[in-house]
């Protein structure tokens, strides 16, 4: 399975986002500034993860984003859900049924095993997403992390 380069710049400015003080927020400009990333195609990026409650926007000299619930509230598939929908990357077409080696319809009441096969990687998958929160990636990078974010982020404003 392939995502668009985005999911992975909003994962990382979630969990960016995560590292800030509370309350504490991070314009669209600053996050792409800190990823060296375009900041007005990052921006309507965010505002997805804003439709999808994982982070809050404000307006105003102040404004910008932040996580919309506390970390542990967040899941990875929450995130990449907001950016890429839920729907399963494999689409069965029932090629089995066509061409020189197609099956008779009556073999083909069952649903087909790659099919089922492609939806059981795609549920594990999820449910991998599902189980890991922002807390749970914050806990895993270095102590000093945190607050060397925080002062990086700083120095973008």
């Amino acid at each position: 399975m392939k995502l668009p380069v985005s999911t992975e710049w909003l994962l990382h400015c979630a969990t960016t986002l995560a590292q800030l003080d509370p309350g504490a927020t991070a314009s669209a400009a600053q996050l792409a500034q800190y990823y060296d990333l375009p900041a007005p195609y990052l921006a309507k990026q965010l505002q997805a993860l804003v439709r999808g409650g994982v982070l809050a926007a404000t307006t105003g000299p102040r404004g910008g984003f932040r996580l919309g619930r506390p970390a542990a509230e967040i899941t990875l598939l929450q995130i990449v859900e907001a950016v890429d929908g839920g729907a399963s990357p494999y689409e069965c077409r029932e090629i089995r049924q066509q061409g020189r080696g197609a099956l008779r319809p009556e073999d083909c009441r069952e649903t087909c095993v790659l099919a089922a096969k492609m939806a059981e990687a795609h549920e594990a998958w999820r449910s991998s997403l599902a189980a890991t929160s922002l807390a749970d990636v914050l806990a895993t990078l270095p102590a000093t992390a945190p607050e060397r974010t925080r002062r990086r982020m700083a120095g973008t404003a």
